[in-house]
């Protein structure tokens, strides 16, 4: 089911359900640099890279960045009136 859009319409979804129901002012995620999809999925929501910690993930012999991302409420209210 890879590139039909699931991932991204959870995300949104979930992100939406957050927004919605807890009085929080960010939602966030957490990936390292070889999931380059989750990177995409969290920019196609409207998130953005907030953080990267360098080096702090081993897989497979290689050394990947932690990378952080979030999108605020008011970021999140401006792209629900777009969509």
């Amino acid at each position: 089911y890879w590139n039909g859009g699931h991932g991204t319409e959870a995300l949104m979804m979930f992100s939406g359900y957050l927004f919605e129901n807890l009085e929080i002012e960010r939602v966030g995620l957490t990936t390292w640099s070889g999931n380059e999809r989750m990177i995409e999925v969290g920019k196609k929501v409207g998130m953005q890279v907030e953080g990267r910690m360098r080096k702090c993930r081993y897989h497979d012999g290689y050394y990947y960045d932690s990378i952080r991302m979030g999108m605020l409420r008011e970021e999140w209210e401006s792209l629900k009136f777009q969509r």
